[in-house]
């Protein structure tokens, strides 16, 4: 009885639920925004680079191996708290939206660029030789067959990245570890942890069943 009354207690999960339910809705429009965001610019940048101009690859490669080596909070941190320093305020939620969403554009561009690299040479001649400009064959040659074979650690890197919005609650983002902290800061219960726990398990359980689908369902023969 204690146990429950520690992790689930009904009072508590009544008078939290709300603001928690809230919190939910918070996340996942954050997770959906960086995903489509993210892996719109990282295909973005594969393409640029796929041009192989120095002055334009090495910009992308920088932004890359930056983004991948500095932890996504830190960032956070910089932007939140560094620029106001200089007169550019910031909101919370745009801040976790812009950091997430670089990081996940800079692991998706390097996805990307491993495959189209790995593709045969022939294909790009090929495609050159029907008449097709270097646009046109990355569009309708490159990137179908690269994509094709990214699903899987496209889907695995957007769903690692989406939990990520849980950092949101360091610089204030109303998130669901944001909000079950303070309810258990006010509370002194765990309960409100158990419901944050709950909540990304319906969220994201889900979501890691269609990636194993997904894994299955493109599995890629080489």
């Amino acid at each position: 009885m204690d146990f429950f009354n520690a992790f689930l207690n009904p009072e508590i999960i009544a008078r939290y639920l709300p603001a928690l339910i809230r919190a939910v809705w918070v996340t996942l429009w954050i997770s959906v925004l960086v995903v489509i965001s993210g892996l719109a610019l990282g295909a973005l940048l594969a393409g640029l680079r796929a041009y192989q101009k120095r002055w334009l690859s090495w910009p992308i490669v920088l932004f890359a191996d930056l983004m991948r080596a500095l932890p996504p909070l830190v960032l956070m941190l910089v932007l939140f708290f560094g620029l106001p320093s200089v007169g550019i305020i910031l909101a919370d939620w745009f801040v976790l939206y812009l950091i997430l969403t670089l990081v996940l554009a800079a692991f998706v561009e390097e996805i990307f660029w491993a495959t189209m690299t790995s593709l045969p040479r022939g294909q790009w001649e090929a495609g050159a030789a029907t008449g097709l400009s270097f646009l046109q064959v990355l569009l309708h040659v490159i990137f179908p067959q690269s994509l094709r074979m990214n699903i899987p650690p496209l889907v695995n890197r957007s769903l690692t990245i989406s939990k990520m919005t849980a950092y949101g609650s360091v610089i204030g983002v109303k998130e669901i570890v944001s909000v079950a902290g303070s309810a258990q800061a006010f509370s002194g219960s765990a309960t409100p942890l158990t419901m944050a726990a709950l909540a990304y398990l319906i969220i994201f359980y889900p979501a890691m069943l269609l990636s194993r689908y997904i894994e299955n369902r493109f599995h890629y023969e080489h």
